[in-house]
């Protein structure tokens, strides 16, 4: 079941200014999705048009299969949300803040206590939440979005501005309420290397457009499509004539033939082939690129 099923969203900050354009977006229930792209492509727009902070001007987006724009009330009091700087009154505690979202939620009071335990902050008593760090600042907002218990948690670059610490305990909390609290998450970045290692689906938009869309797998797939194989041999002008009898787009560079990567079988016939003909192969090696490098590729 998609939780999120955004279709053919277009949207105009003015005539001359196409935001989105067209953009097709489906979350699936229990995944953590990873919504990617350079900043100004387009994320945070679409995330305000699937909360309904900006009104939708064309296309369609079901919320837990339903139309938001005939339920929207119902929908939203399933979703948690953390959109750009998290709001927070820095005179109060952790607990207070809390106790302020308690009541707009009308949820029992003890889940203030849970959610606390659950983002790691029980133990910050009377510390202003003005003395928070960045990273504390960040968990007690995910707190706020926790406390009506949500099955959904949409959340727009939580990891901006975090050193490398706040990163890792931001990505083992999204991934802990992922597994073990069952809570689909959409999150935004343009941080390719930190999402690769906390999502299970991949969106990649750029210009307002979708670029890519499918499992963290299927990127993985794409990269290793992209490898490139290297042999090196002594006589690399007559291997290259004979490997491109066979694969046409061979080329030679730095005294190395390039050619797109091959299954085992067809590099050890290859091989076999050149050693027989006198070609002394001295390296095989595949090179792949790396996740980020198809990022850029796919984003120009």
């Amino acid at each position: 079941m998609n939780i999120i099923e955004a279709t053919n969203i277009t949207h105009y900050f003015s005539k001359k200014d196409k935001v989105l354009d067209g953009i097709h977006l489906s979350v699936k229930a229990g995944s953590i999705y990873g919504f990617l792209g350079p900043n100004g492509a387009g994320k945070t727009t679409t995330l305000r048009l699937i909360l309904g902070l900006l009104r939708k001007q064309e296309g369609e987006i079901l919320l837990f299969g339903k139309p938001f724009a005939t339920h929207r009330t119902t929908s939203l009091r399933q979703i948690g949300s953390l959109i750009e700087s998290p709001s927070l009154y820095g005179q109060l505690t952790a607990a207070e803040n809390l106790q302020v979202w308690q009541k707009i939620y009308q949820c029992p009071k003890t889940r203030i206590q849970t959610v606390l335990d659950l983002v790691g902050l029980h133990n910050t008593g009377s510390k202003k939440t003005s003395q928070f760090s960045l990273g504390m600042k960040q968990r007690l907002a995910i707190a706020v979005a926790l406390l009506h218990n949500p099955p959904l948690l949409i959340l727009d670059e939580p990891s901006n501005g975090l050193d490398p610490s706040g990163i890792i305990e931001m990505r083992e909390l999204l991934k802990m309420l992922n597994r073990e609290h069952g809570i689909t998450i959409l999150i935004s970045s343009h941080l390719l290397p930190e999402i690769e290692k906390l999502v299970t689906d991949i969106g990649i938009i750029n210009n307002g457009k979708i670029l890519f869309q499918g499992s963290l797998d299927e990127l993985i797939q794409r990269q290793r499509q992209a490898a490139t194989l290297v042999f090196e041999t002594n006589n690399p002008t007559e291997a290259l004539r004979m490997i491109q009898t066979q694969y046409h787009t061979a080329s030679l560079l730095d005294g190395k033939i390039k050619l797109p990567n091959l299954d085992n079988t067809a590099i050890a016939q290859l091989n076999r082939q050149l050693v027989t003909q006198g070609i002394d192969v001295h390296g095989i090696a595949m090179i792949e690129n790396d996740l980020e490098t198809i990022f850029m590729h796919l984003t120009k």
